[in-house]
């Protein structure tokens, strides 16, 4: 169990990495096609170790996850 939750926080910190990859990615001497294939690597990339991550979190994970982008309403 402790190896499957170690390798679903790798995954998102991957996930992560390679959303700010696509950050730094204007700041390289590449062509704009080469950009562009480099962000969409990077974007299927993300989505993909992020929902990796999820899925060997599970449940109570997401709902953290949702809890904190989700606001309050009264």
């Amino acid at each position: 169990m402790a190896l499957k939750r170690a390798a679903g926080y790798i995954l998102l910190t991957l996930s992560c990495l390679a959303w700010a990859g696509i950050l730094a990615l204007p700041f390289f001497a590449i062509s704009v096609g080469e950009v562009a294939a480099l962000t969409t690597g990077l974007i299927v990339a993300g989505e993909a170790t992020f929902f990796l991550g999820i899925a060997l979190l599970g449940r109570e994970a997401w709902e953290r996850i949702k809890a904190v982008f989700r606001k309050e309403r009264s």
